[in-house]
C-alpha cells in the first residue's frame, strides 16, 4: 500500500526479538505509521513458513501467529479509535480474536467507515459471522467463501466446489448460492477470488460506482497520479446500467480476468490484490477501476521473488488496469436472484 502512495496505520504486534525488529525496522523505512504496533518481550513475532512446489504454488504452509490472538486485545485496539473512525477504510484480517474484531468493526460503524474483511484462513473465515452486519468488503476465495456461507446458515449448505475446468461462467453459477447468502446476511462488496481465473465482483443492491466520500480519500504522489491516471483512461460508467442497483434487491457480478503473467512464485498475490485495491479506494477511485489496480498489482508481485515487489512502475500497474477494466465481463445484472 505504501509503494502505491497510500499512508495506512497498522495496528499489530511483534516481538523484541531478531524477526520483530527487522520488520519494525523494514516498515519504518517504508514510511508505514508504526504507533499501533504492540511490541513486548513476551510476544512471540507471528510467522508464516510457505513451502512451495516448482510451479510456485504454495505446496504447505505452517502459521505460528497466536501473539494476534493474544496481544491484539479490544483494550489495545480501542487506544486507536480515533484513527479508525478518521480512516478511510478499516480492514481486519481474521487473525484477531473475535472480541477484537468485533470492537474494530463497531468502532468503525459509528463513524460510517466501511470494513473489509479478510479470512486468512478457512477455518478463521468463519468468524465473519457474528459482525456480517458490519462488512462492507470481504476478500474470500472459493473455500472460504463455502466455509464462510456455511458458517451464516443454519446448518452445513454448501460443498466446496470440484471445478474440474469449468469455465468461469460455469463456476460463477456453481458458488452462486453461497455468494448470495453473503449479500444477503450483510456483506455489501464480495471480492471472490478464483485463482489464475482472476477475480468475481458481486454485489446486491450496491452500485459499482461506489466510492469512499470525498473528505477522506488521500493523495499523495504516486497515489495522486494514479488516481488522475485512472480516472482519465478508465471511465466509472463502464455498465451504463449500472445506477439501477440503486434499487435494492439487485444481483450483480463482474468477472475481472487475470492478466498472463510470467509467474515466478505465488506468495503475495492475495496480498496484493487486496492492498491495491484498498490503496485505490482510499484515492477515492471507485471499486471497478479499483478492483483493476488490485489485479494489476497482483500480477506485478508473482513476476518476482519477493512477496511484493520493491517498487511498483506507475505506467506498468495503470496499463495493466486499464486492460483488466476494459476486458471486464458481466456476468449477471437482475433485480432479484
Amino acid at each position: 500500500m505504501t509503494k502505491l502512495g497510500a499512508q495506512p496505520f497498522m495496528i499489530s504486534a511483534l516481538g523484541l526479538d531478531m524477526p520483530g525488529n527487522l520488520l519494525l525496522e523494514h516498515w519504518k523505512s517504508a514510511g508505514l505509521r508504526t504507533e499501533g504496533i504492540r511490541k513486548h518481550k513476551d510476544i512471540k513475532t507471528p510467522t508464516v513458513c510457505h513451502i512451495l512446489d516448482v510451479s510456485g504454488e504454495v505446496a504447505a504452509g505452517v502459521a505460528s501467529v497466536e501473539a494476534v490472538e493474544m496481544f491484539l486485545t479490544p483494550k489495545w485496539i480501542q487506544q486507536f479509535k480515533h484513527t479508525i473512525r478518521s480512516a478511510p477504510l478499516l480492514m481486519v484480517d481474521a487473525n484477531l480474536s473475535p472480541p477484537a474484531i468485533e470492537v474494530s468493526c463497531r468502532l468503525a460503524a459509528e463513524s460510517n467507515v466501511p470494513v473489509w474483511f479478510e479470512p486468512v484462513s478457512i477455518a478463521k473465515s468463519e468468524r465473519i459471522a457474528p459482525i456480517v452486519k458490519y462488512i462492507t468488503f470481504a476478500s474470500p476465495n472459493e473455500d472460504e467463501l463455502i466455509a464462510m456461507a456455511n458458517a451464516l446458515s443454519s446448518q452445513n449448505l454448501f460443498c466446496p466446489i470440484e471445478r474440474n475446468n469449468c469455465s468461469t461462467d460455469t463456476l460463477f453459477q456453481m458458488l452462486k448460492p453461497a455468494i448470495w447468502l453473503l449479500l444477503e446476511k450483510g456483506v455489501k462488496i464480495l471480492v471472490l477470488t478464483i485463482g489464475s481465473d482472476g477475480v468475481l465482483l458481486c454485489t446486491k443492491g450496491e452500485s459499482i460506482s461506489w466510492r469512499i466520500c470525498l473528505e477522506k480519500t488521500q493523495q499523495h504522489g504516486f497515489s495522486r497520479q494514479l488516481f488522475e491516471n485512472m480516472t482519465s483512461s478508465c471511465p466509472s460508467n463502464l455498465y451504463s446500467d449500472s445506477k439501477v442497483l440503486e434499487r435494492s434487491p439487485n444481483f450483480l457480478a463482474v468477472h475481472f480476468p487475470a492478466l498472463p503473467a510470467s509467474v515466478v512464485r505465488l506468495t503475495g498475490a492475495g496480498d496484493c490484490l487486496v492492498g491495491g485495491m484498498i490503496a485505490s479506494l482510499s484515492t477515492g477511485l471507485d471499486v471497478m477501476q479499483s478492483v483493476a489496480i488490485g489485479i494489476a498489482a497482483a500480477k506485478a508481485s508473482v513476476e518476482v521473488d519477493s512477496n511484493v515487489p520493491s517498487q511498483f512502475s506507475l505506467p506498468t500497474i495503470t496499463g495493466d488496469a486499464r486492460i483488466v477494466y476494459s476486458t471486464a465481463k458481466l456476468l449477471q445484472h437482475q433485480s432479484k436472484l
